[in-house]
C-alpha cells in the first residue's frame, strides 16, 4: 500500500532510518540524536562525539541481536564516531555525510532543514525517458552538473543518471568503489547542494536517476568486518572480495532503506542497480522492489532499472522497469567497430541477425549458450516484453571507461556510421541512454580512474595493465605500461567534459553543434511522434536485408504497432555498399518518412535503395499528425546542413 498522495505544499522531506544518527523532536526543542548501530562482533560500543557541548565518548546500550543504541543531546552538524570494544573508532556505516572522507568522523545532518522548491514535482512516465548518464565530479560537482540543466531539456534529456555518489575514499573515482552508501560524496558538494541539484532538474521537468551499488564495497574504507562480520556470507566470493548476505533481515534492511532513503529524502526519481548477477539472488530483489513501490507516495513515477548480466526477463515482467540492454550495445560495437575480442567475441557470429533479435525480442541472449560463458546457457526469453523494457546505449560508464585507453566509440568508426547507428539509438521504441558529450560528438576519453595512495595505488595500477594482457594489442609489456595510471590527477582530469562554449567560430565548435543538432533533431521527432504512442508497443519483427551476393548485408528493416495502432518502421545499412529495399513491406510505402541520415537520401529510398551507413524512420497515419514533429525534424536537420 502507498503513502500518502504528494503534498504540493509539503518544502521538507526526510526518511526516517531505523538506525544510524537521526534526529529527533521538533524545530524550537532541544536538539536530541538517537544513535543506533548494529555491530553483532562486538561486546560493547560507545559513540565518541567529536565537536560540541556532548564532546567526548558515550555509552551505548545493547538491546539484543547485536544491535546497540544511545541518545544524546547533539543536534545537526555533530560530528561522531563509533568505538568499538574500547579500541578501534570507525565511521558510521549509514552516515548521512562525511565531511573528512570515508576515514574520518560521520556528521548528523537534519534532513529536514532544505526547503525543496518543486514540491508539486511527480516525475514522468517511464515511456518518456530519455536518459543522459554523466560523471558528477568530471562535470565539476552538483554545482557543475546544475549548470547543465538547461541545456539538456532543450536538447530532448528528460532524465539525468547520476553514477554512483556513495562516499569513497580520496577526491575522485569512478564511483563504483564507494564504502558509505547513504553519504553522498564530500567531493562534490554537501547534500543541500545535491538536493538542489535534484529540485533544479524538476524544475525544469527532468527526472533525476542514481546508480546504486549493492553487489559490493571498495577495497579501502569499509569497516563492516570489524564489528559484522555476519553482513557477509564466509566462502562466498564475488570478483569484489566475500558476498554480502542478503537472506540475513539487518542486512536486506540496510540496503532496502538505502534505496528508500534516496527516493523519499533526495526525491530522486529512479534507481538503476549495478551488477545484480553478482547479488545472485532474485527473491531478495523482487522484495526490494515491492518495499519501495509500497513506500513510495501515491501519484509519484519512479523507476526501477537493473544491470544483469544474467538477462533474467522473470524480473522484468512485475518488478523492474527495464534493464540495460548490454546486448544491443554489444551487437551495435561489433557492427560498428569490427572488434570481436573480449566480451564482443559472443556477437561476432551474425551480428545483423542478434541484432534483428535485439529490436523484435528484447534480449539477443534468451537462454542460448553463450561462447565466453563456457558455452552455458545465458538469458530467459523476453519477446514478450515491452520494447520499454529495455535500455539501449551506444556508449557508457563501462563500454568506455573499461577500454585501456578510454576511447569514445567516434574514435572507433564512421561518423557516417555512428549518426545511422543512432538514429536507431533515439528512435527504436527501446529507452535511449546516452553518456556524458556523447551529443556533441565528443571524441575525449573516459578512463578508469581512481585516488588511491601506497600499495593499493600500486595493485589497481598494475591490475589494470595485466587485465589488458590477453588482448592482441596489448600482448607487449611496454605497450601495457602506457595504459593510463588511475591514480594520476591527469588521468580524471583528461576524463573531464569541457565547459560549453560560446564561441562558434572554431571548426571544433562548428563540428560539435553539427552533431548537437543532429540529436535534437532526432529527439525532437521522437518526442512528438513516438512517446505519446509508446505504451502498449509491440514487435512486428526485424528481417535482415540480402547483399548483393545473396548473403546477410548488415542491414534490416524492423517495424512496431504503437499504442494507437499505427506502425513505426526503421531501415538501418551499416554496410559499406547499398541494400536492395527488395524486403520492404508494403505498408512502409505508404507512410511517412519521418527522420534521415544522411541528409536527402529520401531519393534514393524511393527508388528502393538504402545506401551505405544510413538510417530512416516512417510512421503511418494521418498527415496531419505529423506536421509538428515533421517540422521539428526539418528545423533541426536544417540547423544541421547549416
Amino acid at each position: 500500500m502507498s503513502e500518502s498522495p504528494i503534498d504540493p505544499h509539503a518544502r521538507h522531506h526526510a526518511h526516517c532510518l531505523p538506525f544510524s544518527a537521526q534526529l529527533l523532536g521538533v524545530a524550537g526543542t532541544k536538539p536530541r540524536t538517537r544513535f543506533r548501530f548494529w555491530a553483532p562482533s562486538c561486546k560493547n560500543v560507545r559513540v565518541q562525539i567529536e565537536n560540541g557541548p556532548a564532546q567526548g565518548e558515550h555509552d551505548m546500550t545493547a538491546t539484543g541481536n547485536g544491535w546497540f543504541e544511545a541518545t544524546i543531546d547533539a543536534g545537526a552538524g555533530t560530528l561522531y564516531r563509533f568505538k568499538l570494544d574500547d579500541e578501534h573508532v570507525v565511521p558510521d556505516p549509514a552516515s548521512r555525510f562525511q565531511p573528512q572522507d570515508v576515514h574520518g568522523p560521520s556528521e548528523v545532518i537534519d534532513p529536514r532543514a532544505y526547503k525543496w522548491e518543486h514540491a508539486h514535482w511527480h516525475g514522468r512516465p517511464w515511456e518518456e525517458t530519455v536518459l543522459y548518464e554523466l560523471h558528477v565530479g568530471a562535470m565539476g560537482g552538483y554545482a557543475g552538473v546544475q549548470k547543465r540543466l538547461p541545456a539538456l531539456a532543450a536538447l530532448g534529456v528528460t532524465a539525468i543518471e547520476l553514477m554512483p555518489l556513495n562516499d569513497f575514499p580520496g577526491k575522485h573515482n569512478w564511483g563504483y568503489d564507494g564504502v558509505l552508501p547513504y553519504a553522498p560524496d564530500s567531493a562534490y558538494g554537501r547534500p543541500e547542494e545535491l538536493k538542489a541539484l535534484v529540485d533544479a532538474a524538476h524544475g525544469l521537468g527532468l527526472q533525476v536517476f542514481l546508480d546504486v551499488v549493492y553487489n559490493h564495497f571498495g577495497p579501502d574504507g569499509n569497516y563492516l568486518h570489524a564489528y559484522a562480520r555476519s553482513f557477509f556470507r564466509e566462502g562466498t566470493h564475488t570478483p569484489w572480495g566475500p558476498a554480502i548476505d542478503f537472506n540475513r533481515s539487518e542486512v536486506s534492511d540496510f540496503f532496502t532503506d538505502n534505496a528508500i532513503y534516496w527516493i523519499n529524502e533526495y526525491r530522486i526519481d529512479g534507481l538503476r542497480f549495478d551488477a545484480v548477477h553478482a547479488i545472485d539472488n532474485h527473491r531478495w530483489l523482487r522484495e526490494l522492489s515491492d518495499h519501495i513501490r509500497a513506500k513510495v507516495q501515491h501519484g509519484r513515477h519512479v523507476h526501477l532499472v537493473l544491470e544483469n548480466e544474467h538477462n533474467s526477463a522473470s524480473l522484468l515482467e512485475e518488478h523492474f522497469d527495464a534493464q540495460w540492454n548490454d546486448d544491443a550495445h554489444n551487437t551495435l560495437h561489433v557492427l560498428l567497430t569490427g572488434e570481436t575480442e573480449g566480451y564482443y567475441h559472443a556477437y561476432e557470429d551474425q551480428p545483423i541477425r542478434r541484432l534483428a533479435r535485439v529490436l523484435s525480442e528484447g534480449f539477443a541472449y534468451q537462454g542460448d549458450p553463450s561462447p565466453i560463458h563456457d558455452g552455458a546457457p545465458r538469458g530467459e526469453p523476453s519477446g514478450h516484453l515491452p520494447p520499454t523494457s529495455f535500455v539501449m546505449f551506444l556508449q557508457n560508464h563501462d563500454q568506455i571507461g573499461n577500454r585501456a585507453f578510454g576511447e569514445r566509440l567516434r574514435k572507433l568508426t564512421t561518423d557516417d556510421a555512428l549518426r545511422a547507428a543512432t538514429g536507431l539509438l533515439l528512435l527504436s521504441p527501446q529507452i535511449p541512454m546516452l553518456f556524458m558529450d556523447e551529443e556533441y560528438g565528443s571524441t575525449q576519453p573516459f578512463l578508469f580512474f581512481t585516488d588511491y595512495t601506497g600499495d593499493l595505488a600500486d595493485a589497481v595500477r598494475e591490475g589494470r595493465r595485466r587485465e589488458f594482457a590477453r588482448f592482441s594489442s596489448f600482448s607487449d609489456e611496454k605497450r601495457r605500461a602506457q595504459i593510463p595510471d588511475p591514480n594520476d590527477v591527469k588521468t580524471f582530469a583528461a576524463s573531464s567534459p569541457p565547459e560549453p562554449s560560446s564561441d562558434a567560430s572554431s571548426n571544433e565548435a562548428k563540428d560539435r553543434l553539427d552533431w548537437m543538432h543532429f540529436y535534437k533533431s532526432a529527439l525532437a521527432v521522437r518526442a512528438k511522434l513516438i512517446t505519446p504512442r509508446l505504451k502498449h508497443t509491440k514487435s512486428l519483427g526485424a528481417t535482415v536485408l540480402s547483399d548483393a551476393n545473396g548473403g546477410d548485408a548488415n542491414a534490416l528493416i524492423a517495424r512496431w504497432k504503437l499504442c494507437d495502432g499505427e506502425t513505426l518502421s526503421i531501415a538501418l545499412n551499416l554496410s559499406k555498399d547499398s541494400v536492395k529495399l527488395t524486403d520492404m513491406p508494403a505498408e512502409i510505402g505508404k507512410s511517412k518518412l519521418v527522420f534521415e541520415t544522411p541528409p536527402r537520401v529520401r531519393e534514393q529510398i524511393d527508388a528502393g535503395t538504402l545506401p551505405p551507413n544510413a538510417f530512416a524512420a516512417w510512421l503511418t497515419g494521418d498527415v496531419c499528425d505529423y506536421a509538428s514533429g515533421h517540422d521539428a525534424r526539418i528545423a533541426g536537420q536544417q540547423e544541421h546542413n547549416a
